[in-house]
């Protein structure tokens, strides 16, 4: 075999891996991601308008009675945590559904069985 055709052998060769690789991934990687995304496009609009609220900036929201840059972002299991000078509010944006978790916690609030703990990093 002359140097022209072993180039040509290993030029071919070249093209032919990086084909089968590049399947490899999407099959291994892509598809599997796509078909994940697929999948929660399709809960029901009253749940995705739900999180959309959750996650979404207070100030859009017209009557958002505190000042947003003390508003922090949590998600989950409370939407998030608003610092006032005088008081910590913690705040849940309410759709017209109800969670047993939440409920459990405002419910802890009202109680007063809230307490503050330091664990210390050595």
């Amino acid at each position: 075999m002359g140097p022209l055709m072993a180039f040509w052998v290993f030029l071919i060769g070249i093209l032919v891996g990086l084909i089968a690789g590049i399947t490899l991934v999407y099959r291994t990687a892509v598809s599997p991601l796509h078909k994940k995304t697929e999948k929660s496009s399709d809960e029901p609009s009253a749940i995705s308008y739900d999180k959309a609220i959750e996650q979404s900036d207070p100030t859009m929201l017209n009557n958002y009675p505190f000042a947003y840059e003390n508003f922090r972002f949590i998600g989950d299991p409370i939407d998030g945590i608003q610092f006032e000078d005088d008081r910590i509010l913690f705040v849940e944006f309410k759709t017209d559904q109800s969670n047993p978790t939440k409920n459990k916690m405002k419910e802890l609030v009202k109680t007063g069985k809230i307490e503050w703990f330091e664990f210390k990093v050595e």
